[in-house]
């Protein structure tokens, strides 16, 4: 039997985060990734952001990846982290460093090929 309605599709940022929030996001995604700025998950899925790249000029690099500055402004703003706590996409580490939760490392931020490029240095 043919259902009335198809089923809807998956709903691009399902909790409404904002551009900021979406950007910040998908920097912590890519630092999760790199062995020198993240643990390995614990056996729950949480990854621990141990540090943070260090900007040279206008930009900084995560592994092969260059980050503009500009872009990552979230990394410093305790409301953008707050938020993501609160959606659950992150929690606090012992030391009040980011810890991605299994949902904040699957989040499709939708953003990541903009602000993530491919570094020629």
């Amino acid at each position: 039997m043919n259902e009335p309605f198809p089923p809807m599709p998956e709903r691009p940022n399902p909790l409404k985060l904002n551009p900021l929030q979406l950007k910040t996001l998908a920097i912590l995604q890519a630092l999760a990734k790199e062995p020198a700025f993240a643990d390995p998950p614990d056996v729950d899925g949480m990854v621990r952001i141990r540090a943070f790249p260090v900007a040279h000029g206008d930009h900084f690099h995560i592994g092969r990846f260059l980050v503009h500055a500009k872009d990552a402004t979230g990394l410093s703003n305790h409301n953008v982290f707050n938020v993501l706590a609160r959606k659950g996409l992150i929690l606090a580490g012992p030391a009040g460093e980011p810890v991605l939760t299994p949902t904040g490392l699957a989040y499709e931020t939708g953003i990541a090929r903009t602000i993530l490029h491919e570094s020629g240095h």
